[in-house]
C-alpha cells in the first residue's frame, strides 16, 4: 500500500479493509476508543508522533512494514 510518505490520512487507512484488519489485529481494543473518529483526519505521520509516546518502536515499525506490504 502506498502510504504517501506517511501523509495518507488515518481515515483512508481505516476505510481500507486490509489496512483496517492490520490495525484490528494489532490494536483491537484501541479501535474502540472514542478519539478514533477524530483521528480520521490526522495523517499517518501525525498519528505516529502520538504512537511513539505509547508504543515500542518495533511495534510501530512492524505495523508500518505490514501496511506497506498490502
Amino acid at each position: 500500500m502506498d502510504l504517501k510518505g506517511n501523509q495518507i490520512l488515518v481515515g483512508e487507512l481505516l476505510d481500507d479493509p486490509a489496512a483496517r484488519a492490520v490495525f484490528q489485529r494489532r490494536f483491537g481494543k484501541l479501535l474502540k476508543h472514542p478519539m478514533v473518529p477524530a483521528a480520521r483526519s490526522l495523517s499517518l505521520e501525525q498519528l505516529l508522533g502520538f504512537a511513539k509516546l505509547y508504543l515500542p518502536k518495533p511495534v510501530i515499525q512492524d505495523t508500518l512494514e505490514e501496511l506497506r506490504r498490502l
